[in-house]
């Protein structure tokens, strides 16, 4: 058996093997791949469900100076100045504690009860669905919310996709934006980083590996193109004429 033969054989065996074994995560990698790219990011990212209206703030509401914020509290961070359902407020962080006060009064705003952030979710959500339920979410945050937002409510919305808008107790910011299709996202993106613990970690050593054996396997499978289309073709051109052929060239 000559060398040509035995790489032919080589490569044909072990790529037969390579692609039974790692055939099914091809698979899944093809369908993930194709629902990423042909879903429209900016639709998954839920920016379709919500408002895009700016806040309009009329500066006689606006009391309470910044002035005298800063010297009640002194060590208030990121101050930003919006919108708290039908008030101004400022907002800011104080030791890891997020607040909102009135630009009024200055009175602390009390946390958004179920009827405050059900109509803060529909002053958010862009669509016409009705309120479903509300849930207030203190801890055990679900995959798709940031535990770092919470307390939020999360207010369902009957409407396609199943949409929900979060809402911050503390605020009442807008703190997520989700519906199916971004959810069946997120679980092909793990499928498709082969995330099959969890662990939020597309550098994994089964995506490495896996990797690594569908590259062999492509070599592998270009080594029998080879075979089968170029060297098929070499062998062709320069074999010698058939009987029946230089027979009929000397009748000619």
């Amino acid at each position: 058996m000559n060398k040509s033969m035995r790489l032919l054989k080589t490569s044909r065996k072990y790529h037969k093997w390579l692609m039974a074994f790692i055939g099914l995560q091809f698979i899944i990698w093809s369908v993930t791949g194709a629902y990423m790219v042909f879903i429209d990011i900016d639709y998954i990212h839920g920016d379709t469900l919500v408002n895009n209206e700016q806040d309009k703030i009329d500066p006689q509401q606006v009391t309470y100076s910044l002035q005298s914020l800063l010297q009640q509290y002194p060590q208030a961070k990121a101050i930003t100045l919006g919108r708290y359902l039908d008030k101004v407020v400022y907002r800011f962080t104080l030791a890891e504690q997020k607040l909102a006060i009135d630009a009024t009064s200055g009175a602390v705003m009390p946390p958004l009860d179920k009827a405050q952030a059900v109509k803060a979710a529909r002053f958010y959500y862009s669509g016409t669905g009705t309120v479903e339920s509300a849930e207030l979410i203190t801890e055990n945050a679900p995959f798709e919310l940031n535990p770092a937002v919470m307390p939020a409510w999360r207010v369902n919305f009957a409407d396609f996709g199943a949409p929900a808008i979060y809402v911050s107790a503390e605020t009442g910011l807008l703190v997520g934006k989700r519906h199916s299709f971004w959810r069946l996202f997120d679980w092909m993106f793990r499928f498709h980083v082969m995330d099959y613990d969890d662990g939020a970690d597309i550098d994994n050593s089964l995506l490495f590996w896996f990797t690594l054996l569908g590259i062999l396997a492509s070599v592998l499978g270009m080594v029998l193109a080879y075979f089968r289309v170029f060297r098929k073709t070499d062998e062709a051109l320069t074999a010698p004429a058939s009987d029946d052929s230089h027979t009929a060239g000397v009748v000619r």
